[in-house]
């Protein structure tokens, strides 16, 4: 049992809360039981190193069966190392290093058998906190969404708080990094998807979905929490299109709004067929 929060290698692990550490090693943090089961269940190749408590094993030991079908080995620390290598206020006791695994863009925007062009993408253009950013991957994984585009301007995919809020959604769905929102909306156009942009100035989403429009394939562009989107973005979008607000809320956090919209798309494209 690792008992030394001090030692070289729980160091070395605790560096990569940095996105610099991130960057250099293409390594990053998974943290929680939930997340460990997903990447254990989908992806046990990525995962690199895994930490436990004794307890925490001890009241998840589903986990620790997953993890010996998976053929990953589980470290045991201490309590007093685990809260090292936690991020969170409260550790949940398991810890995993993993590799990083962004999707290409291309591959995300490919043809299928069902289809010839991915039916719903999220796009994310200056998307700065990490938490509304794994929402919304959570929610485009929970609307059946082809995959999710971060604009070199959002948070780092890898952040510790992005991935805990996906609660393992990164394991489920395509995701592509640090690109050219141009460039995005570009391939999103050619391979066939109507580019909607979320803007409250734009047109309200009950008369979109009157018109049939969300029907169609369909890559909803999402922006920045206090900003939301500039001019010049929304330009480059087909239609601009709002959340409407009937309450006395002054607004909607972006991560519902994009739940809404997300959802919006995935039931106009199932009630087709």
């Amino acid at each position: 049992m690792i008992d030394n929060p001090r030692s070289s290698r729980i160091r070395a692990v605790t560096k990569l809360h940095k996105r610099e550490a991130r960057s250099g090693t293409g390594l990053f943090l998974l943290e929680g039981p939930q997340a460990i089961a997903e990447a254990l269940t989908y992806r046990p190749e990525l995962i690199v190193e895994l930490y436990a408590t004794p307890t925490a094993l001890e009241r998840n030991a589903d986990i620790g069966q997953t993890a010996v079908d998976a053929g990953a080995d589980v470290e045991f620390v201490t309590e007093h190392v685990m809260a090292a290598l936690s991020d969170t206020v409260t550790p949940q006791g398991f810890v995993a290093v993993c590799h990083q695994f962004p999707t290409s863009i291309k591959d995300i925007l490919r043809s299928t058998k069902e289809h010839d062009a991915p039916l719903l993408v999220a796009i994310l253009e200056e998307v700065r906190d990490p938490g509304n950013a794994g929402t919304i991957i959570r929610a485009a994984d929970a609307a059946g969404a082809d995959g999710v585009i971060l604009s070199g301007r959002s948070v780092d995919l890898y952040n510790p708080k992005v991935v805990r809020a996906s609660t393992g959604s990164i394991f489920h769905i395509p995701i592509a990094v640090d690109v050219e929102l141009e460039t995005v909306l570009d391939r999103a156009r050619s391979a066939g998807l109507r580019i909607l942009a979320a803007d409250i100035k734009g047109e309200d989403l009950l008369d979109v979905r009157g018109e049939g429009v969300l029907g169609a394939p369909t890559a909803w562009l999402f922006g920045n929490e206090a900003r939301g989107l500039p001019a010049e973005k929304i330009a480059l979008a087909d239609r601009a299109v709002r959340v409407p607000i009937y309450g006395r809320a002054e607004s909607m956090n972006l991560a519902t709004a994009a739940s809404v919209c997300l959802y919006e798309s995935a039931f106009a494209h199932r009630s087709l067929g």
